[in-house]
């Protein structure tokens, strides 16, 4: 069994997402410039996780993102089946016709389907909470400066200006180029 990245990322993007909750809002553009995902792929994952109540949006300036539910309350299977990722290691997809349309189940088709229950056990054991708190432990820190949302600063930017040429009519005169 293969986890694809759209479930990799998913889950990556819910930590994310989490360990930054508290501070407000999180927008798909920082997540995607911190865990180096396309923005577009987050868009269509957070729109299947949005559909499942795991995270609730917010418009407008200073909007973004937040956890639908409590952490603890959503499990890494949650997410995963969220974003149509299937926990499923068997040839057949689960359908028992794993040597054909009309040949039944292989020999091998419970170890596979036996696997899928353990896998899907473990992943629904592990919480979003369990996950951020594993992150903290190992010494995550938030960047105590507030990160710019959607490139608006909350200090102006002041730039100096050269002047290198005339500056009005009555002076045009007086000016010189070399």
């Amino acid at each position: 069994m293969k986890l694809t990245t759209k479930g990799r990322f998913a889950v990556t993007a819910m930590v994310d997402l989490a360990l930054r909750v508290p501070h407000g809002p999180v927008t798909l553009a920082a997540i995607s410039e911190r865990q180096h995902i396309s923005l577009s792929y987050l868009e269509q994952l957070f729109s299947k996780l949005r559909r499942q109540s795991l995270v609730d949006s917010m418009r407008g300036p200073g909007g973004g993102y937040t956890l639908g539910r409590d952490s603890d309350a959503i499990s890494v299977a949650d997410i995963i089946l969220a974003v149509d990722e299937p926990i499923d290691a068997t040839g057949c997809a689960g359908k028992e016709n794993c040597m054909g349309e009309d040949s039944g189940r292989c020999m091998t088709h419970d170890l596979w389907e036996g696997l899928n229950a353990r896998m899907f056990e473990h992943l629904n054991a592990i919480s979003l909470k369990h996950l951020v708190d594993e992150q903290i432990a190992k010494g995550f820190v938030l960047n105590s400066k507030k990160t710019l949302q959607r490139g608006i600063s909350s200090t102006p930017v002041v730039k100096p200006i050269k002047i290198s040429g005339a500056n009005s009519v009555f002076n045009f005169g007086s000016f010189s180029s070399k």
